[in-house]
C-alpha cells in the first residue's frame, strides 16, 4: 500500500501583499500528477486545509476542484483532519456528501473516540488499513477551566488532556482491529507540537493554547502505531529520531525565510506492517529571495537577478552605513521592466544611526526637537509632498504640550 502524507497547506495565504493563489493550484496539479504516477492509495492531509477559518472563495474553489479530481483518481481514500488554523465546522459541514466519495474528514474532537478511527478498504471490501484521525484538540475539547488555575495549572492539563484523548482513540483503534481479527497496520495523524520541534523564525506557526505549553511528549504514540503523520510545525523532520514519525512541513515556504528550505510530501509504503518513508522534493512554484546589504551590493544582486530572466518575489533588506532617503524609488527603478517583484523592502538604519551620521558624540540630548524630526522623515523615507503637513501637525503637538489650555480651546477646530 502507499500513501502520500501531506500538510499545512495555509490555502488562501498571502505574502505580504502578494496572492498565492496560482502558487497553490501548482502545487495541487503537481500532486495529483504524483498520485497517479506513483499510484497513490491513500492521501493523508494533516490539518490546516486553510490559511482562516473563513476562507475565501478561491481558495474554497482550489479544494472542492482537488477533491472532486483526487475522487477520479486511482487514491481510493482521503483522510483530512483539521488544524488550529481550520474551522471544524467548515471543514465537517460536506461531511457526508465527502464520505461517498470516499473521502473522510475529521474536524473536531469527537464525543466518542472511534468515530475518529477509520477502517479504509481495498475495492473488494477487505479491510486493508486503520486510520487514527485525530484532529487539532481545542482547549474546550479535552480541558475544564477552574478558578484559580494558574498558567501552570492550565498547561498540565493541556498536556493530560492530550494524552488522555489520543489514548482513548488509540484504544479505540485497537478494538476495532480486534473485532475485524486481522493484523491490520495503524496510522496515526494529529496537529500538534511534539518536544523538539523545529521552527523557523517567520513561518506562521501559532501558539496553539494559553500559557507557556511545552512541547507533547512523543511517547502519546505507542509502538502499535505504525507510522504517524503530523501537521502544524512547516520545517520537514522526524520525532525523536524515529522514522515513523514524521512532519512532512507546508508544501510552500510560508516566509522568505524559508525561502531555501526543501520542500516535500512523504511517500509511505507498506508492505503488512512493514514501513518505508520517502521523501519526495516538491518543485519551487515561485523562487522567493531575500537580498540585503548596502546600495552597491543590492543593485548588483538585482541586475544579475533580472538578467537571470526568472520570476522572482524579492525581500529587500537595506543595512548600509550611507543614509538614503529615496530607497523605494531607487528599487523601484532597479527592478521596472524585469520579472523582479519587490515584496516586501527594509531600511534597517535606526534612528540612533541617523543620528550618529552628524558627529560620532552626538546624542538626542544635543538635538533640538525639530532637528529630531526632521531626521526621522528622512530615515522613514517619507515623500516630500508628506512632509509639510506632518511638520504641521507636529508643530502643533509641540504647541499643546507647551501650552495645555490653548490646546483644549482649540478642540473642534479645524
Amino acid at each position: 500500500m502507499k500513501i502520500l502524507h501531506t500538510s499545512d497547506w495555509h490555502l488562501g495565504r498571502s505574502l505580504h501583499i502578494k496572492k498565492r493563489h496560482e502558487e497553490h493550484q501548482a502545487f495541487l496539479q503537481w500532486l495529483l500528477k504524483e498520485i497517479d504516477s506513483r499510484q497513490i492509495d491513500v492521501l493523508l492531509i494533516a490539518g490546516d486545509v486553510f490559511d482562516s477559518g473563513l476562507p475565501s472563495i478561491g481558495a474554497q474553489e482550489l479544494y472542492y476542484k482537488f477533491l472532486s479530481q483526487v475522487a477520479q483518481s486511482c487514491c481510493r481514500h482521503v483522510v483530512i483532519i483539521a488544524g488550529n488554523h481550520d474551522s471544524p465546522s467548515f471543514l465537517n459541514a460536506p461531511g457526508a456528501l465527502l464520505k461517498a466519495l470516499r473521502i473522510h474528514v475529521v474536524g473536531a474532537a469527537t464525543d466518542d473516540p472511534a468515530d475518529e478511527v477509520f477502517v479504509l478498504r481495498r475495492r473488494d471490501n477487505t479491510p486493508e488499513l486503520l486510520v487514527a484521525a485525530v484532529p487539532f484538540l481545542r482547549d474546550r475539547d479535552i480541558r475544564k477551566a477552574e478558578a484559580g488555575e494558574s498558567t501552570e495549572d492550565k498547561s498540565q492539563k493541556l498536556i493530560q488532556g492530550i494524552g488522555n484523548h489520543y489514548d482513548a482513540v488509540f484504544a479505540a483503534a485497537e478494538q476495532r482491529r480486534a473485532e475485524l481479527g486481522q493484523d491490520l497496520p495503524l496510522v496515526a495523524m494529529g496537529h500538534l507540537f511534539t518536544d523538539g520541534g523545529r521552527l523557523i523564525e517567520g513561518d506562521g506557526v501559532r501558539e496553539l493554547y494559553v500559557g507557556a505549553l511545552p512541547g507533547v511528549a512523543p511517547t502519546i504514540f505507542p509502538a502499535s502505531v505504525d507510522y504517524v503523520a503530523l501537521g502544524h510545525l512547516h520545517v520537514p523532520q522526524t520525532v525523536n529520531d524515529s522514522n515513523h514519525i514524521r512532519y512532512c512541513g507546508s508544501p510552500l515556504p510560508m516566509g522568505f525565510n524559508e525561502a531555501e528550505q526543501q520542500k516535500i510530501v512523504c511517500l509511505v509504503e507498506l508492505q503488512g506492517r512493514e514501513t518505508t518513508v520517502e521523501p519526495l522534493p516538491v518543485p519551487v512554484f515561485q523562487k522567493l529571495q531575500t537580498v540585503q546589504g548596502d546600495w552597491d551590493a543590492i543593485s548588483s544582486r538585482l541586475d544579475g537577478l533580472a538578467k537571470s530572466g526568472q520570476s522572482v518575489w524579492l525581500n529587500i533588506v537595506y543595512d548600509g552605513n550611507e543614509i538614503i532617503g529615496d530607497l523605494s524609488q531607487r528599487l523601484e527603478n532597479a527592478v521596472a521592466r524585469t520579472c523582479l517583484d519587490i515584496v516586501r523592502s527594509r531600511n534597517c538604519q535606526t534612528a540612533e544611526q541617523a543620528l550618529r551620521q552628524q558627529s560620532m558624540d552626538e546624542t538626542l540630548d544635543d538635538l533640538e526637537d525639530h532637528d529630531v524630526f526632521e531626521r526621522l522623515l528622512v530615515m522613514k523615507e517619507v515623500p516630500e509632498s508628506q512632509r509639510p503637513d506632518l511638520r504641521r501637525t507636529y508643530q502643533e503637538a509641540l504647541a499643546a504640550l507647551e501650552d495645555p489650555e490653548r490646546a483644549a480651546g482649540n478642540e473642534g477646530q479645524p
